[in-house]
């Protein structure tokens, strides 16, 4: 057994600490304890017992509260740099016959408040955590804590759920630069209907139909209304070529991730496929949500110098190329 697993072994399970109203309860106790001692009187060692009794059943009253308590954490699979994330707990209670009272949930400067826990019954409790860069980062962990049953003692557990989670680079919307382009690499039809320019199809007016999308020719045969449904639209797939090393401008190199990350969730939410190369990094052309993940996870664990510039390929009419400079 490691040193730092044998101090882990030997540190207690819980703290315990008095409030303030508990120092009162403490010092009341003392006073009265060196009274009757002093005085013989049998009413002032009736007192401090009582004091003392008081703090005992305190201390294992607050015990049966946080005995049997299992937390589970609950991460979403995204997590943007820079954009708020909702982090969850699962709180259960395993004992079987008694419920928990009064059980605080403490991390990161909040405090999550459960009032009462029943028996075999499990309570999800949420946060917000925000973490500025991307990269692998720890969660701030959680503190279960108990004044429970008189306030008199605050009684604390373990840290615990400070697991880590991989954040991605911050994805925003494209500015007018980028969006140029994007659109100056093309688009391509889809067999579907959406939002593009030639017909998918010609039907029967509905309420709430575009009139501009009236087609006249037809009206005019079938005496009718009938309108274009249009075919959507999506951009050719593309490659982001990742362009230098970014050792030497880290902002700049921030920056850039953060615009490879936009196009890419831009390119995928399109249905078009993203291939993302550079120094060190390769991810194979795909496409969906899963894809998308897997692109934002190389770009969130990228190093500078990690590896060589990125192997130019030819050009190609299917395949557009978009080179972000790493600096």
């Amino acid at each position: 057994m490691t040193l730092s697993r044998l101090l882990q072994a030997l540190r207690p399970r819980r703290t315990i600490r008095p409030t303030r109203d508990g120092w009162w309860c403490l010092a009341a106790a003392v006073a009265l304890g060196f009274a009757a001692m002093n005085t013989a009187n049998n009413l002032l060692y009736l007192m401090a017992s009582l004091l003392l009794g008081l703090i005992i059943v305190s201390g294992m009253l607050s015990e049966q509260s946080m005995r049997g308590l299992r937390l589970l954490a609950v991460v979403p699979e995204e997590i943007y740099a820079g954009r708020a994330a909702l982090i969850g707990a699962r709180v259960a209670n395993r004992k079987r016959w008694l419920a928990s009272y009064s059980v605080a949930l403490e991390t990161g400067g909040q405090r999550l408040y459960l009032e009462r826990l029943p028996a075999g019954e499990e309570r999800l409790v949420t946060w917000e955590a925000r973490f500025d860069t991307r990269g692998r980062h720890r969660l701030a962990g959680l503190r279960v804590t108990t004044r429970f049953p008189f306030g008199l003692f605050v009684k604390a557990g373990r840290l615990v759920l400070d697991d880590e989670v991989l954040v991605f680079p911050a994805v925003r919307p494209l500015d007018a630069a980028w969006r140029r382009r994007l659109t100056g690499a093309g688009t391509r039809p889809r067999r579907r209907r959406g939002r593009g320019d030639d017909v998918y199809n010609l039907r029967d007016y509905r309420a709430g139909d575009d009139p501009r999308l009236i087609h006249w020719r037809s009206t005019a045969k079938t005496g009718a209304l009938v309108v274009r449904e249009l075919e959507a639209e999506t951009a050719v797939d593309t490659r982001i070529v990742l362009v230098g090393d970014g050792a030497r401008d880290p902002a700049r190199l921030e920056t850039a991730l953060s615009e490879a990350a936009s196009i890419a969730a831009q390119v995928i939410a399109a249905g078009a496929a993203v291939e993302v190369v550079g120094p060190g990094v390769h991810v194979p052309a795909g496409r969906g949500r899963a894809h998308l993940r897997r692109a934002l996870t190389a770009l969130a664990l990228y190093e500078p110098g990690q590896g060589t510039s990125a192997r130019r390929r030819a050009p190609s009419a299917a395949v557009a190329d978009i080179e972000v400079a790493l600096g």
